[in-house]
């Protein structure tokens, strides 16, 4: 950016994956293609510095988007007034002015509501933004060839969701021209809504697939499509691991602050901060640590999890196991746990996909100690995560990593695991003080900044993350609050949005767990709706 604040026509804003030593990529190479050549991540060469920050203040959720967005887009690739109409018509679908308000629950505890989405989830923030990225720079790609010709570009978007990320990739790319959707659950695993929202999309190129297997066995296929080059020749596949998903809630964290600053007179900007992050997949609270090193005063970032515990688990022994230590079984061996079905389904997850990126950034920090240049840092991270990685599709486990790596991974986070009995405690408590009422991953994101609130003896503001509609979890919320003075589901819980999903026209294909039989499907739809 220039010092009046305007992009710069010359900046240049490149792009590395996490796994190798290619660098260069432009940001449309990264969109386009979401998962590196060599398996990696892409990851900005620099993160940029926010020298500004404190002048964003009093902007509106898009202008401050722009801003942020515009420190990591080229506008020799997407220039200002495109990128500002992008922006625009991805917020536009929200039904709150404020696109994410923030409330206040207690004393230093406020609460940034995310689920004013079209699919009222968190996912939304991501993904309306992404799928006109997308559309963006297909438009451009085929711009000179015809509606019929064989060499237009196109996309596949592959996904295996619990719930929330499927839904929210549907409504973010549904009409969209050249663009194929196809979005995998596990059969009967996740909530009534959930599922009503993935299978009720009637757009020509959405496609749901209800698999017989659990979502372990979704994320094994997804990975297996990624990792076989026919079916990537073939389908030009996109996944939701994209770097636009994470820069697009790197707003979340400005925006929110700049808000408390007008809410709370005990807080001035500039005033450290604590930001509590319902997590399974790591990507919304990876954009915190963005936030973080472009200036903004975070004291923390808490990692909140459920029962599936693995990024707790890392945080506290420098492991990253998908399997939790068991018992001893007879013949000595020591029997591990697997994934565990909680009250907060999009969090059950064995592996956090985005949590190699930040990875990359803690190996890069821990190489620069041996004082070589910046290059060679890289390399070097890059090296590391290729070994951890490759461990962990061999072994099911890394680790632990070296005492430095844990040490800059404990200086800027804090982890906390929450069970579904203090899930539903949660629920009840706020609740009964306010009147509130929290979905089941809210719930795991406030009780865990209870916790960050006594160990800071109450003298930092925190702003937990919630991600969820409750009523998109209205068994979960009457389990807990059945019974309580002035509670109902029709006056607390449900929204008139969903009253009419269970009604309409499913659409969904029953699916083996195989994924060579879900590659024949996605090539079986071709010429169908976005399918070319």
């Amino acid at each position: 950016m220039e010092p009046n604040g305007t992009p710069d026509e010359n900046a240049s804003y490149r792009y590395l994956s996490t796994r190798g030593e290619d660098t260069g990529f432009s940001f449309e190479e990264v969109v386009l293609n979401s998962v590196a050549p060599d398996g990696g991540l892409y990851i900005p060469e620099e993160i940029p510095r926010a020298t500004a920050w404190e002048s964003w203040r009093n902007l509106t959720f898009p202008e401050l988007a722009f801003e942020i967005m515009s420190l990591y887009i080229s506008p020799s690739e997407i220039p200002p007034a495109d990128l500002r109409d992008i922006i625009a018509r991805s917020y536009s679908t929200f039904r709150s002015p404020e696109i994410t308000p923030l409330v206040r629950l207690r004393e230093k505890h406020h609460l940034l509501e995310l689920f004013h989405g079209p699919t009222f989830a968190s996912k939304d923030i991501a993904s309306q933004f992404l799928g006109n990225l997308l559309e963006y720079f297909l438009i451009r790609k085929n711009e000179s060839k015809t509606s019929t010709a064989a060499d237009r570009h196109h996309l596949t978007f592959v996904g295996a969701t619990r719930g929330d990320a499927g839904s929210a990739a549907m409504y973010g790319l549904r009409g969209k021209r050249d663009i194929s959707v196809v979005v995998m659950f596990p059969e009967g695993q996740i909530a009534p809504v959930q599922e009503a929202q993935i299978t009720t999309v009637p757009d020509e190129n959405i496609s749901s697939l209800a698999v017989d297997g659990t979502f372990e066995d979704c994320q094994n296929i997804l990975r297996s499509l990624r990792a076989d080059r026919q079916a990537n020749e073939d389908f030009d596949l996109v996944s939701s691991r994209n770097w636009a998903q994470i820069l697009a809630q790197i707003v979340l964290y400005f925006y929110s602050y700049f808000a408390l600053t007008k809410q709370s007179a005990s807080f001035k900007l500039g005033d450290k901060i604590r930001f509590v992050v319902p997590t399974g997949k790591f990507g919304s609270i990876l954009a915190g640590y963005f936030a973080l090193h472009m200036g903004l005063p975070i004291e923390k970032l808490v990692i909140a999890t459920n029962e599936n515990d693995i990024l707790d688990r890392f945080w506290r022994t420098g492991r990253y196991e998908k399997q939790r230590p068991g018992r001893v079984g007879p013949s000595g061996a020591v029997l591990g746990s697997g994934l565990r079905k909680t009250l907060s389904p999009a969090m059950d997850v064995l592996t956090s996909h985005n949590f190699e990126r930040l990875l990359w950034f803690l190996a890069c920090e821990f190489a620069s100690s041996a004082g070589m240049d910046h290059y060679w840092n890289q390399r070097q991270a890059s090296q590391e995560v290729c070994k951890w990685f490759r461990e962990l599709d061999e072994k099911g486990s890394f680790g632990p990593v070296y005492r430095d790596v844990i040490r800059c991974a404990r200086r800027e986070f804090e982890s906390e695991r929450i069970t579904d009995e203090q899930t539903l405690d949660t629920i009840r408590a706020f609740y009964r003080h306010s009147g509130y009422v929290l979905d089941p991953h809210s719930a795991v994101g406030a009780a865990a900044t209870v916790r960050s609130i006594y160990r800071t003896r109450g003298v930092i503001h925190h702003i937990s993350f919630s991600t969820a509609h409750p009523a998109k979890f209205s068994d979960t919320i009457v389990r807990a609050l059945q019974g309580e003075e002035g509670f109902s589901v029709e006056d607390k819980v449900l929204a008139a949005e969903f009253a009419d999903l269970e009604k309409r026209e499913k659409k969904v294909t029953p699916m083996e767990n195989d994924w060579q039989k879900v590659r024949e499907y996605i090539r079986a739809r071709r010429g169908h709706g976005g399918i070319a």
